[in-house]
């Protein structure tokens, strides 16, 4: 697990990557985008926005392309965090090349990265929070939220990374098994996209240069993730969610 440093500042920034095309979602696909999903009466992108406004995130920075319209209608009246779109309709730029574009808007510092539609149920404290506490700019390139595959509802793969005991993650290799799956979110650091290529680009390949220079580190998730891919993942998520509320 990462050491947290004693100076830890919570971003005020963040990034929501709501621009996908939710191919797998049907039959929501087509006329729902996933962000707008709904998950126990409340849309996928809504879970995200709410953890990052109790963090006390100023800004969120939201790509939108596939049904771009309907997310801009759904967060025009949200006051905290304040949206600021970042429009992809032209071009769908990928998971890091959205960010490529994104990065005037989120400022120099570290920032919060969070895919629209992860959800999770947190343990004592919450995960962004226990986020930013871990996060050390001086060793870390990108912080990673790792949900434990053994524990986690509605995902069917075969992990993503193993982690060290200082907190430092490999990726899993092509026939291996891994414990951890990225349960998208994380804090970056806005140099993790120095030098990056133009033009649409998967986050994955910052990842391997920052693990490759000892640099991509990961946390535990404290509670439970839900991999809300498929229509049918959605009733799993609505019962677990509805019993830690019980």
């Amino acid at each position: 697990m990462a050491k947290a440093p004693k100076t830890a500042t919570a971003p005020k920034h963040a990034m929501v990557l709501a621009a996908g095309l939710g191919t797998r979602m049907r039959p929501f696909n087509g006329r729902v985008p996933k962000p707008l999903v709904p998950v126990g009466g409340k849309a996928l992108i809504d879970y995200v926005l709410d953890r990052l406004a109790a963090q006390g995130v100023e800004r969120a920075v939201v790509n939108v392309h596939h049904l771009a319209d309907q997310i801009e209608r759904h967060l025009a009246g949200r006051k905290r965090p304040k949206i600021i779109i970042s429009d992809e309709r032209g071009e769908l730029l990928g998971t890091a090349g959205g960010v490529v574009k994104a990065l005037p808007k989120l400022g120099d510092g570290p920032f919060f990265h969070v895919n629209s539609d992860t959800i999770w149920i947190d343990g004592v404290k919450p995960n962004l929070e226990r986020l930013a506490e871990a996060f050390d700019p001086a060793t870390m390139d990108a912080l990673l939220l790792l949900a434990p595959v053994s524990t986690s509802i509605g995902y069917p793969g075969r992990g993503d990374f193993t982690m060290a005991p200082d907190g430092r993650l490999t990726k899993r290799g092509e026939r291996d098994i891994a414990p951890f799956v990225y349960a998208g979110a994380a804090i970056l650091r806005s140099e993790l996209f120095k030098d990056a290529p133009d033009g649409a680009f998967s986050l994955t390949t910052l990842f391997h240069r920052a693990e490759a220079a000892g640099r991509l580190h990961g946390l535990r998730l404290e509670g439970v993730w839900m991999h809300v891919g498929t229509p049918e993942a959605i009733k799993a998520a609505e019962t677990a969610i509805a019993a830690s509320a019980a």
